[in-house]
């Protein structure tokens, strides 16, 4: 159980922030989440702009949002 919550995330964030980032790892990782994605038939599109009156209708509402609401 953890009973400094503060020391915890102050430990973390630091091991993380000395932690390289590993491009080729990165790239292997991308790769294999894109070959995933073809064998459970999510790409390619079968119809690339299907929903696309949907995204415009949302971001006409929230472009719409002032910045002080």
């Amino acid at each position: 159980m953890v009973k400094n919550k503060e020391k915890l995330q102050k430990l973390e964030d630091e091991l993380i922030r000395q932690e390289k980032a590993d491009v080729i790892k990165n790239f292997r990782l991308v790769e294999a989440m894109y070959e995933e994605a073809v064998a459970v038939g999510a790409f390619p599109m079968k119809d690339p702009l299907s929903g696309i009156e949907v995204d415009i209708q949302i971001a006409k509402v929230v472009n719409s949002v002032s910045d002080s609401s």
